[in-house]
């Protein structure tokens, strides 16, 4: 094993226990979860009232994941990816790491990694649980369970871009956030809905490429993500996200070792 690998190995394991002891990833952790609260009151209002039903895909691809997709992992990735290096400088904490014998690509990365983990596992949790609820009368479908498999890997492949994005957006601005937040809630939530090749130029465009259709539960299903998509196929979607997420990984790793920062008083 090289030695940037044993260094990303090392700053991962710490930073994941970090993650996972913090204040913030617990008040997350609640909102990752909102969508299978409202699972069961749907399900429960179903179930008190005669006759009823719960159109489970539909509820599953119009709410459940279009809330995951077009604002929870944009919220994850934007505030974990830019406190990959923000938190050490506010923490004043940076000096301390970049004087370790560690190159500083394998702080990038190794933190990257770290959060980004998490955030999968977090994110796929309240997912799988919304599904269950939403779905507990087709639990034994094989079909279902692909859906929400492709739904997850979805989400997963949103985290890891978007992250990314943020993670260099935060090496190189120095309002990161204020950005983050206007390209995410702006751009990346309005141009996926233009006509024509402008929308792909968003990632959401890529993301919504590769969700599962889902052929029951009537013409609604995905109506609000899919309205106006002209999708790009799926080879095309994945490599595209994979090139953004590496090359974003790329830049943040070179501007950080380039880069001088002040900490403020």
């Amino acid at each position: 094993m090289s030695a940037l690998a044993r260094s990303v190995r090392s700053v991962f394991s710490f930073y994941l226990f970090i993650v996972r002891r913090a204040r913030r990833t617990k008040i997350f952790a609640l909102v990752s979860f909102l969508p299978a609260l409202a699972a069961l009151v749907i399900r429960v209002n179903a179930w008190l009232s005669p006759g009823a039903a719960v159109d489970g895909p539909a509820v599953f691809s119009n709410i459940i994941l279009t809330f995951n997709l077009q604002f929870l992992i944009l919220v994850l990735a934007l505030f974990y990816g830019t406190s990959i290096l923000a938190e050490e400088l506010e923490g004043k904490t940076l000096t301390y790491l970049t004087t370790r014998a560690v190159p500083k690509a394998a702080i990038i990365l190794g933190k990257y990694a770290a959060y980004v983990s998490f955030l999968i596992v977090m994110v796929a949790a309240g997912v799988t649980l919304a599904f269950v609820i939403l779905f507990a009368d087709r639990l034994g479908d094989a079909q279902a369970w692909l859906v929400l498999a492709r739904s997850a890997a979805v989400l997963a492949l949103g985290l890891l871009t978007y992250t990314a994005f943020f993670t260099l957006a935060g090496v190189l601005l120095k309002k990161s956030i204020l950005f983050g937040l206007m390209f995410s809630f702006g751009w990346e939530n309005i141009v996926p809905y233009f006509p024509g090749a402008t929308q792909r130029f968003a990632i959401m465009h890529y993301l919504k490429s590769l969700l599962p259709p889902i052929s029951t539960g009537g013409e609604g299903n995905f109506a609000f993500l899919m309205f106006k998509l002209e999708p790009s196929t799926p080879a095309a979607a994945i490599v595209t996200l994979a090139v953004v997420t590496a090359a974003a990984l790329g830049l943040a790793c070179w501007a950080f070792a380039r880069k001088e920062y002040l900490f403020e008083e």
